[in-house]
Formats: C-alpha cells, structure tokens, sequence
C-alpha cells in the first residue's frame, strides 16, 4: 500500500504555535521550516509528502517544484487550497493508494473524507512529528547529554549549507 500524505500549508502553520508566530515576523521561513518538518516526516514514514498553500498570497499560475522530496505546490490565483486537495484526490486515489489529508478546517476534512480520503487533523500531524523529532533527538544522543555549539553563520553562507545538505 503506497500511502500520500496532502498538507494545506497555511492551516498547517495556523495550528502550529511556533510556525505561526515565526509567520508573523518571517512568512517564507515559516513555510521553509515546515518544508523542512515534513522532509523529515516523510524520510521516517516513507510516505509521500505533498505540501499545498493556498496563492492568495502569491498571485499568478499554479507552481510546482520540489524541496527536500517534499512536492509543493501553489494553487493558482483563484484556486483554494481545498480545490486543490480534492482535485488531487481524485486524480490519486486507486485501489493501492491510501490518501491522508492533514487540515483542521472541518469543512475540508469532511469533503476529503466523502471522497475517500483519510483525515488527519493539524494537530495530530503536528503530535507526530514532535514524537519523530523526540525519537531521533533521543537515538542521536543515545541518552547523553551533549553540549550544543551555536556558530553564527551569515545568511549566504547559510543557504550554502543548507543546499549542500539537501544535496542540490
């Protein structure tokens, strides 16, 4: 069973209290920090990652690209998230293909669910990957206490590192 797992992006970050008070001072970090959230969701899980926000704030065609093998895509102006979500559903969905559509709007969840598609509530997801990062925190460390070492890097050279990491 091959499963897909659709975020709406900004209801995502609205129900995450870090992610929204990091969108308050710097909206694209808030995106690339769930981006990077989720690539690390998608690496213990194994399940396919599709991260979809809404363009009313980012007008013009829909765009698609790839970060961290996490697919994003942002709907076209006057495309909603849940248009999106549910057009993507029935272009998945097949008899080897479980769908989860993470969301707290209730609406969607409800519409996702009548075509199939398993509902994830936000703050489940948002449980999940804090129980990932605990687990991988705690087998990195093995139970040890380590001493972190903060290096302050200008932002050139912290995108330089960051696509070195991400291998791109």
């Amino acid at each position: 069973m091959n499963d897909i797992l659709i975020v709406d992006g900004y209801n995502v970050i609205g129900a995450w209290t870090e992610l929204k008070a990091l969108q308050n001072s710097d909206f694209e970090r808030a995106r690339d920090l769930l981006v990077d959230k989720l690539s690390e969701y998608q690496a213990v899980t194994g399940w396919q990652v599709i991260l979809i926000f809404d363009a009313y704030l980012i007008p013009g065609k829909e765009t698609k690209t790839k970060k961290s093998k996490i697919e994003v895509i942002y709907t076209k102006k006057s495309e909603k998230a849940d248009q999106k979500i549910e057009g993507l559903i029935r272009k998945l969905q097949n008899v080897k293909t479980r769908i989860h559509v993470a969301t707290s709007d209730m609406a969607e969840q409800w519409a996702v669910f009548s075509q199939g598609a398993l509902r994830k509530p936000s703050r489940e997801l948002i449980e999940e990957i804090g129980e990932i990062e605990r687990e991988i925190k705690k087998s990195t460390t093995n139970g040890q206490m380590t001493q972190k070492v903060k290096i302050e890097l200008d932002e050139a050279t912290r995108k330089k590192l960051e696509q070195m990491r991400r291998g791109f």
